[in-house]
């Protein structure tokens, strides 16, 4: 992640107000996932086992609710992953070999493809929650102009952003090296993918 955005990020965390990790332990509600496994399709090696995990709106956003990028942000890092950032998504293919990443959406809607050029589009809107293992391909194919995500990443795990298609043969050993999270980023420990990709 690039400096910049870590540094607007601790600056926005400064002054927000973010919700007590109390209340959002009774805000999530339980969702069936909808899982995706992605091939190496030859350019983008995606994980050789997990598959993608979306939640739909799995977090209670209150109509009031002042800053849902804050909610987000707090429920991920209340669940162990950190790192956050808040943007869009790259219209450019692009996946991390290092990390697993979770993306939910604070407000606006897209349409975004994952599992490279040969993968699956899915429409995401306000609440919804993408889990990415490592290896998994993605990019915004089109976007409301309000549109924001939160993204974050699990404490174990190096940050890295491949884009070179030349890059697949190494980064499929460091995705296969890649460990499992501890905890889901809605639901915590013993839950979501924890057990989906144990």
């Amino acid at each position: 992640m690039p400096i910049i955005d870590q540094v607007k990020t601790i600056a926005r965390k400064l002054v927000e107000t973010r919700p007590s990790p109390d209340d959002l332990r009774a805000r999530p509600r339980r969702r069936k996932p909808i899982t995706r496994t992605f091939r190496d399709d030859g350019t983008i090696p995606n994980h050789p086992h997990w598959p993608l995990v979306i939640y739909r709106a799995p977090l209670v956003l209150e109509p009031a609710e002042a800053d849902p990028a804050a909610a987000l942000d707090t429920l991920f890092s209340h669940n162990g992953w950190g790192r956050s950032w808040r943007n869009g998504i790259y219209d450019f293919t692009h996946y991390h070999s290092q990390v697993h990443e979770v993306l939910g959406v604070a407000s606006g809607s897209a349409e975004v493809e994952f599992g490279g050029p040969r993968g699956r589009v899915f429409g995401l809107k306000p609440g919804d929650v993408a889990v990415l293992p490592a290896g998994t391909g993605h990019r915004l194919v089109e976007a409301s102009d309000d549109f924001l995500v939160v993204g974050a990443y699990p404490g174990k795990g190096k940050y890295d952003e491949v884009t070179d298609s030349r890059q697949r043969l190494p980064s499929r050993e460091r995705i296969a090296a890649c460990p499992p999270p501890d905890t889901d980023p809605v639901y915590g420990e013993a839950a979501g993918i924890c057990l989906l990709w144990d």
